[in-house]
């Protein structure tokens, strides 16, 4: 019998650059109120009532994204592990009733280039690649629409 080895991490990791000031894009990770426009995959609404954030280490955030064909609704939160306003957050993201040492976590990296912002958005916990279907592709399509928000024109 001969065995595959697996070498795929149970990680991946998404870039953007934002053509908007580090300070914008830190207030849409944060702020529910900017939430509420792009925490989502196309085709999901994030409704503004769904969301709670106590932004601080150790507090938690919430959100429900609805599918708007089905409007089959998902729960989604976590809780903040670190926050280096405005360069660097870590959250764990999942189920909101799973127990956080079990559950992936998010590092979000915000780096200044002059006028504009690098982010790297770093999920470990879960294998994803484009095209998958599913998580990496969510949130593909959640940073794409990210920049939309924060920018005002199409990625």
């Amino acid at each position: 019998m001969t065995e595959t080895p697996s070498t795929t991490a149970a990680e991946f990791t998404i870039t953007r650059e934002f053509d908007a000031p580090r300070e914008a894009v830190w207030r849409a990770w944060t702020d529910p109120a900017e939430m509420t426009h792009w925490y989502h995959p196309r085709g999901f609404t994030t409704p503004p009532e769904s969301i709670s954030v106590d932004l601080r280490e150790g507090g938690t955030y919430r959100y429900t994204m609805v599918d708007e064909a089905t409007g089959e609704q998902y729960s989604t939160g976590g809780t903040y592990l670190e926050i280096a306003e405005p360069e660097r957050l870590v959250f764990t993201w999942g189920d909101p009733e799973d127990p956080a040492e079990s559950a992936p976590v998010v590092t979000v990296t915000l780096q200044e280039r002059e006028e504009r912002t690098a982010m790297t958005f770093h999920l470990r916990g879960i294998a994803g690649h484009p095209g998958d279907g599913n998580v990496h592709d969510g949130w593909a399509e959640a940073l794409d629409i990210l920049i939309e928000h924060v920018t005002g024109s199409p990625s």
